[in-house]
């Protein structure tokens, strides 16, 4: 199985390269050069499976046993769902008045994206594990990705993960489970601006072809193919479980109803449609609608501003898998997708030419839906059922009623559920509801945090890219990353000290006027926390004694000393020259 660009201008690539890689080089995105194609004998078979073994069957066809032997694939997947809460991974819920509900939430971050990245994860470690290589992954979150991301490599020795959270526009919930993660390898930044604004560093960074090979970078956003690939299996999960038969002849239809704002599953829904599967699509979106206008009216073009609604996690203006859609629907040609998502980057604006337009209208339709909406649909759908739903299943939900109450003839309808309503208690509130919130979602409120700003008028791209640079240095050279430090230093006023080298920076912002003792820890760009510094040299020895309970080693950078040099007890330094390093690593340590 081979994978080309969508944009026609890269060459074409296996599943292993497709799996480490971002954007293609040409600015597109990887999808497979031919669909396989599934008869009726093949669907009949799979019918009955479940959705694990469908996960397997369905990459066995994208993944070529050359690349991961069928074995080892299978394994690789028992081992992706094994935490998950469900004895069934995935989970149908049967409710009042032809509801049928699809959780795909029962991971461990309580959300869908849990499935797919769970997958990647196993396939990332299985091909480094023989290539004795090192990644960085970057991770654009308007919620949930981040999470899932940090939750799938957390504590890899080969992985480092770089996450941009959009600060504000996600619920608390969301934000605690990705900066209460404090492992090593992690780090979140937590941006000024909205997804898509956070966004545009990102793919800044992965267009630089050269950087990105030499610092091994790769997206776990569902830029990636493999995402995408599990995400399949949700469509022909929902259709077995909702069909009421596979003996007719043609095969009964089934209604898929996706709430959507990158359009991840919706392309996976749309290639399930091309391999055979016999299901109508419907998105749902948020008031953020640009998928709803270029399906209505072929109007791909942005609105003046991203909206805050309760279901946060769609709160995107630029569904970048839109692209995967039109590329599929036009019959593969690159040439016209290339044309088109260029002008879009250049205006922000473009009108789908009138046969992809008609295709697409073919494919989807869909609906928008208000905050009013999802308020009204989480109440409904507890009182007729006893069963609360996230804003964001509430969307597709909310779809589902307006069939209902205009009592019109429909195929069985399956609505797809993102994520737990435990992860959403400001929408419960809103929609007047109560939640019991499950013990290790409240325990999220007692971790220590940890975040990096990225404030407005701050290069975002540079500071990305002297993140990468540095865990690459520290990779190459041995070096541990995120090292407890103690400096003890005289008139320390927003200093920047060096250490071990160029490109790793302390940034000091201590306004002591003779001695301060800080514990610090290096993280992403090198910009630490600091303790509360002391005035007093007796007062600072002392709580740098407390500190280091592990000789340091000395780095002299700047006075021609040889670095490395062993030194007992607390260094106190008359000039910037010295820094003390305790390898303790103390999860304590800020």
């Amino acid at each position: 199985m081979w994978y080309v660009s969508t944009r026609g201008m890269a060459p074409r690539i296996d599943f292993k390269e497709a799996l480490f890689s971002g954007y293609a080089p040409d600015g597109g995105l990887y999808m497979p050069e031919e669909l396989p194609q599934l008869g009726r004998e093949t669907l009949h078979e799979w019918s009955t499976l479940s959705y694990p073994s469908l996960v397997k069957e369905l990459c066995s066809l994208f993944i070529g046993p050359e690349l991961i032997p069928r074995d080892d694939l299978n394994d690789l997947i028992d081992r992706a769902f094994s935490r998950f809460r469900h004895r069934e991974v995935v989970h149908l819920s049967r409710l009042r008045n032809g509801l049928n509900v699809l959780e795909l939430w029962h991971g461990v971050t309580y959300a869908f994206k849990d499935l797919s990245l769970c997958c990647t994860a196993q396939f990332l470690q299985y091909f480094l594990e023989k290539r004795k290589r090192h990644i960085t992954v970057v991770v654009g979150t308007s919620g949930d990705t981040g999470s899932a991301a940090i939750e799938s490599v957390q504590g890899a020795k080969n992985v480092d993960i770089i996450v941009l959270l959009p600060k504000g526009h996600c619920t608390k919930i969301q934000e605690l489970q990705m900066t209460t993660v404090l492992r090593e390898n992690v780090h979140v930044f937590g941006v000024e601006g909205n997804s898509d604004e956070l966004d545009e560093p990102i793919k800044t960074v992965f267009a630089d072809v050269a950087f990105v090979k030499k610092h091994n970078l790769m997206s776990l956003n569902s830029i990636n193919w493999s995402r995408v690939l599990v995400q399949i299996a949700h469509h022909f999960f929902a259709y077995f479980r909702c069909a009421p038969s596979l003996d007719m002849h043609p095969l009964s239809p089934v209604e898929v109803v996706v709430p959507t704002g990158a359009a991840g599953n919706l392309a996976a829904g749309c290639i399930a449609q091309k391999m055979g599967l016999p299901i109508h699509l419907v998105v749902a979106v948020n008031s953020n609608d640009i998928i709803h206008r270029t399906i209505q009216w072929g109007d791909f073009s942005l609105s003046k501003a991203v909206k805050p609604t309760l279901a946060s996690a769609m709160d995107i203006q630029v569904p970048y898998n839109m692209e995967r859609i039109f590329w599929l629907l036009s019959g593969s040609d690159s040439q016209v997708i290339r044309a088109l998502m260029e002008q879009f980057e250049s205006t922000k604006s473009v009108s789908l030419p009138k046969e992809l337009h008609s295709k697409l209208s073919e494919a989807v339709t869909s609906q928008s839906v208000s905050d009013e909406a999802i308020t009204q649909t989480m109440g409904r759908c507890w009182q007729e059922n006893q069963y609360l739903l996230c804003p964001h299943s509430a969307v597709a939900v909310s779809c589902h009623y307006q069939q209902v109450d205009r009592q019109q003839p429909s195929p069985p309808r399956c609505c797809l559920a993102p994520a737990s309503a435990a992860k959403f208690p400001e929408a419960v509130r809103a929609a007047r509801l109560t939640l019991d919130t499950p013990a290790e979602i409240l325990a999220l409120e007692h971790k220590e945090a940890r975040c990096t700003p990225m404030r407005k008028g701050d290069d975002w791209t540079r500071m990305l890219r002297d993140t990468i640079e540095d865990l690459s240095q520290q990779w190459q050279s041995g070096l541990p990353v995120g090292l407890s430090l103690v400096v003890l230093v005289e008139h320390c006023a927003w200093c920047i000290l060096e250490l071990a080298g160029p490109g790793t920076k302390l940034l000091c912002d201590c306004t002591s006027t003779r001695y301060c003792v800080m514990t610090l820890k290096v993280w992403s760009l090198g910009f630490p926390k600091m303790q509360t510094p002391s005035p007093h040299p007796a007062a600072a020895a002392a709580a740098a004694a407390k500190s280091l309970q592990l000789c340091p080693t000395l780095y002299h950078p700047r006075d021609g000393s040889p670095p490395g040099s062993p030194v007992p007890g607390i260094l106190q330094a008359r000039t910037l020259e010295w820094v003390a390093i305790s390898f303790s690593n103390r999860e304590s340590e800020k």
